[in-house]
């Protein structure tokens, strides 16, 4: 196992720990303003796997990096979604009237 793949799984492990912990702790007040901040960093990732996708370092690489732009679109758009149907519920009952 070379030594690049080695750090990589640890800072993977360790982050999957860390944000774990991180979330956990989030009263379900701070929800909802979380979450608009976790899709604008979901904005981010899209395009570092755009980036990852677009290097052309094989077909296992631009096929991971599909993926990648796959899974991080599926993402914001959901995490979209959640937040408008949570902010909905704050709406007063009125109807516009225009």
């Amino acid at each position: 196992m070379s030594p690049e793949l080695l750090t990589g799984i640890t800072v993977f492990v360790l982050a999957s720990f860390v944000g774990l912990e991180v979330i956990a702790k989030v009263p379900p007040t701070l929800h909802t303003p979380l979450m608009s901040g976790a899709n604008a960093i979901s904005g981010i990732t899209i395009v570092g796997a755009i980036t990852a996708a677009g290097i052309g370092l094989g077909t296992t690489a631009t096929v991971l990096g599909l993926l990648a732009v796959i899974t991080a679109t599926i993402n914001v758009v959901g995490g979209f979604l959640v937040t408008d149907r949570m902010l909905e519920m704050f709406r007063s009952g009125r109807k516009d009237k225009r």
